[in-house]
């Protein structure tokens, strides 16, 4: 999976590169085509980048959904070692079930225990394999409780409810969060709307302005220049704005700056939509 999406960030970093440069070929001396020049400056941007979001996102989203299903899978492991079973066979029992992108780490370390590899290295590689620091805690706990002669089940029975409640109190803070997160988007619409009301109202009345003065011909070449001058200011502004408040909602809401990638997105497409339909 790892290969298709570095071989898709490759694929679109060309592609954007040959349409930049056959962009920059065929429009950017026409004053007439400014408006599809930087249309395709954008789709060329959106092409490098998004295999590289699409991944990052992904990535973040595994990663949650692993440690969502930890603490299922540590409560069905501490009941099925309750129940008589060896360490090995409990885990062998228990990976059966279906933990969704944790089961397969589940699976190999269920192998590792029945090929003999020591529980504490199994469990070490297990760790490192979910890439996650909440199981890299918890399991660095259970090794540390098993060289001092502490029992295994009842140490992860403890480290189940401390799963358990970390857990809870993550869904309870992003319900909590909602409102900030709606707050946000607000902010970012009404930021939009302004910046509207400014080209589509305040431009007009500049240009008469400038086009007014002495030297009519000269202020007039000037006022032509103006509103397209600003308009692409204005849209840079967009961008940057919905980049940086999608970051932010994104770790306000689940803690994550990698979070805010999807939020920036959409703010980014249904803003610059928008200020062009409007503009």
């Amino acid at each position: 999976m790892e290969r298709i999406f570095i071989f898709s960030i490759v694929l679109g970093i060309v592609a954007a590169l040959i349409l930049l440069l056959l962009n920059y070929l065929i429009f950017s001396g026409l004053p007439e085509f400014r408006l599809i020049f930087s249309f395709i400056n954008i789709f060329a941007a959106l092409m490098m980048v998004l295999p590289l979001l699409v991944y990052q996102i992904s990535v973040y989203t595994r990663k949650k959904h692993i440690e969502e299903y930890f603490p299922i899978f540590l409560r069905d492991f501490v009941e099925a070692s309750r129940g008589g079973l060896t360490l090995p066979q409990a885990l062998k029992s228990v990976s059966k079930n279906d933990y969704k992108e944790l089961t397969p780490f589940i699976k190999k370390l269920s192998v590792r225990l029945e090929w003999g590899i020591p529980i504490d290295e199994a469990l070490q590689t297990f760790a490192k394999e979910t890439k996650s620091k909440m199981i890299s805690r918890i399991v660095a706990s259970v090794i540390e409780a098993q060289k001092f002669g502490g029992n295994i089940v009842d140490t992860f029975q403890s480290l189940t409810n401390v799963a358990i409640e970390i857990d809870r109190l993550r869904k309870e803070r992003m319900a909590y969060l909602q409102g900030q997160i709606a707050t946000g988007y607000i902010i970012f619409f009404v930021f939009l709307g302004v910046i509207i009301a400014i080209e589509k109202f305040l431009l007009p009345g500049l240009d008469v302005s400038v086009s007014g003065i002495t030297d009519v011909e000269k202020q007039t070449t000037q006022a032509a220049e103006l509103s397209p001058f600003f308009k692409n200011v204005f849209r840079d502004i967009i961008i940057i704005q919905g980049i940086f408040a999608g970051l932010a909602v994104g770790k306000m809401s689940e803690g994550s700056v990698i979070a805010g990638i999807k939020h920036s997105f959409f703010m980014v497409f249904v803003g610059i939509l928008i200020f062009t339909i409007f503009s």
